[in-house]
C-alpha cells in the first residue's frame, strides 16, 4: 500500500483527468476571492468596521506577508477539505480496504492502458507472476491447467466431478483487490472434522458452480467478488486427466508422476480430445505478450499446452511469446535440469520452438534448499533455437527456488514489451 506522501503524488500522473479539474476548481474559487475582495474593497471605503477587523485581516502586518499567510492557509485547506470530502462520499464504494480513490483511478485508467498479457501455467508459478504484472497492466487474462488430481482439488473434483479449483482459487487471489481478509478467507484451509484439508476458496468455487450451473461462470463471478484485476481461464472446460511415460511403463495422475523419482519420458492428455477453451484461444489471438511459465515443468506448463488447439492459437497469435525457465530444478520432475534441458522437454512436446524470448535468471548466489538445484544456463540452450535469451536476476533472495514477482514482471514489461 502507498504512503501518505505517495498517495498525494499520485495525483500528478498524467492521465487521471483529474488536474485539469483541479485547477478549473482553483480558478473558480480565485475568481470568487476576488469578487469578495472587491465587495469588501467597497464596503471599506464607504462604511466603517469594527475595530476587530483590524486584527482578523492582520492589518498591522505588510501586505505581501498578509498574501502568502492567506495564501497557504486557504491552499491548506482547500486540499484538506478535498481529501475529506472524497473520503466521506467515495470510501463506501471504493473496493480494497484503504485504498485511495487515486490509486482507484491510477488502476482503472493507466492500467487499462497496459498492454494484453495472457499469462499461460499453474500452481505457485502462475500465482507468483500474476501478482507482480497485475502492477503494471490490467488486461491480464491467465490460463490455467485443470489437470490437478491431489489434494483438496482432487477430492472435490472426484466427489463433485467438478474442474480442480486449487490453481484457478491461487490465481483469482494473486489478481484480487479485495480486503486483505477476504483473500485470507480464500487461501484459509480446514484443519479439523468433514472439511479437513480443504480450503475455503476451493468450496467456495464449487458451490458457486452448483449455483451457476458451470465451472465457467463460477470462476466469473468469484472474479467480481475478489475484485480480480483480468480474467482467470481454464485451459479446457472438459475433464482430462495428466499421463505420463515414466520408465517404460505409464503413470496415470497428475500427483503421483513427481512420486516415481524416475526421469519422465513424456506426458499426455486423456482424452486427448479435450479441446482449448474458447475464451483462452480468443484471449490468446488477442495478446500483445504471452507468457509461459514458470511452474512444474512436466505437470503445471506441458498440461496447458498439450490441450488440442492450444499451440496452433499461440503459433496464429501475432504476440510476443515468452518462455519462463524456472530458477530451481523440481524433485521428481526436473532434477538437475538445465535451461537446454528445459527447451529440450517443451520443444519435444509441442513440436519445435514456438517462443520469441526466453528469460532466464543470472543470478546464482542463491542456493535452493531441500535438494534442488539451480537451473544453470548453458551453450546448449541457445544452440539451433530462433529466439532471444533474456539473462536477469529474477530469483528470490529469500526463496531461491522461487521467482521474485517484482523483479520477474519488470523484466518482462521493460526487456520484453518494450524492447
Amino acid at each position: 500500500m502507498l504512503r501518505t506522501p505517495q498517495r498525494w503524488l499520485r495525483w500528478l500522473t498524467p492521465g487521471l483527468y483529474v488536474k485539469r479539474w483541479l485547477l478549473l476548481l482553483m480558478i473558480s474559487i480565485l475568481m470568487l476571492d476576488l469578487g469578495v475582495a472587491y465587495f469588501l474593497r467597497v464596503v471599506y471605503s464607504e462604511a466603517t468596521l469594527p475595530h476587530e477587523f483590524y486584527y482578523v485581516t492582520l492589518q498591522f502586518w505588510p501586505r505581501a506577508v498578509r498574501a502568502l499567510i492567506f495564501g497557504m492557509v486557504g491552499v491548506g485547506l482547500l486540499v484538506f477539505s478535498f481529501y475529506m470530502l472524497q473520503r466521506s462520499v467515495l470510501a463506501p464504494f471504493i473496493p480494497g480496504g484503504d485504498r485511495s480513490v487515486a490509486d482507484v483511478l491510477y488502476s482503472s485508467r493507466m492500467l487499462s492502458r497496459g498492454p494484453r498479457v495472457v499469462a499461460i501455467g499453474g500452481g505457485h508459478g502462475l500465482s507468483t507472476l500474476l501478482r507482480g504484472l497485475k502492477e503494471f497492466t490490467g488486461n491480464l487474462s491467465a490460463v490455467v491447467t485443470v489437470a490437478d488430481d491431489g489434494g483438496s482439488s482432487g477430492r472435490l473434483r472426484e466427489e463433485y466431478r467438478i474442474l480442480p479449483p486449487g490453481d484457478i482459487r491461487q490465481c483469482l487471489i494473486a489478481l484480487a483487490d479485495a480486503e486483505p481478509l477476504v483473500k485470507e478467507l480464500f487461501d484459509h484451509r480446514f484443519k479439523e472434522g468433514s472439511f479437513k484439508d480443504h480450503s475455503f476458496g476451493n468450496l467456495f468455487i464449487m458451490a458457486m458452480a452448483e449455483v451457476t450451473g458451470d465451472m465457467e461462470h463460477a470462476v466469473r463471478e468469484s472474479g467480481r467478488v475478489l475484485a480480480v484485476r483480468g480474467d482467470v481461464l481454464p485451459s479446457t472446460l472438459q475433464d482430462v486427466v495428466l499421463c505420463a511415460t515414466v520408465n517404460g511403463g505409464t503413470v496415470v495422475g497428475e500427483s503421483k508422476i513427481p512420486l516415481q523419482r524416475q526421469p519422465i519420458t513424456k506426458v499426455f492428455l486423456r482424452p486427448d480430445t479435450a479441446e482449448i477453451n474458447p475464451e483462452a484461444a480468443l484471449a490468446i489471438l488477442n495478446a500483445d505478450v504471452i507468457t509461459v511459465g514458470p511452474g512444474s515443468l512436466y505437470t503445471s506448463i506441458l498440461p496447458n499446452l498439450l490441450v488440442r488447439g492450444m499451440v496452433d492459437a499461440l503459433k496464429s497469435s501475432p504476440a510476443l511469446k515468452v518462455f519462463i525457465c524456472n530458477v530451481a530444478s523440481e524433485n521428481g520432475e526436473t532434477d538437475d535440469f538445465k535451461v537446454s534441458d528445459f527447451m529440450k522437454v517443451v520443444e519435444d512436446h509441442v513440436g519445435g520452438n514456438i517462443f520469441d524470448f526466453a528469460i532466464v535468471n543470472s543470478n546464482y548466489a542463491y542456493t535452493p534448499t531441500g535438494g534442488q538445484t539451480k537451473v544453470i544456463f548453458d551453450n546448449k540452450a541457445p544452440i539451433g533455437r530462433d529466439m532471444h535469451f533474456i539473462l536477469a536476476d529474477v530469483v528470490n533472495k529469500k526463496i531461491p527456488s522461487h521467482h521474485d514477482t517484482e523483479k520477474l514482471s519488470k523484466v518482462i514489461m521493460k526487456r520484453v514489451w518494450h524492447a
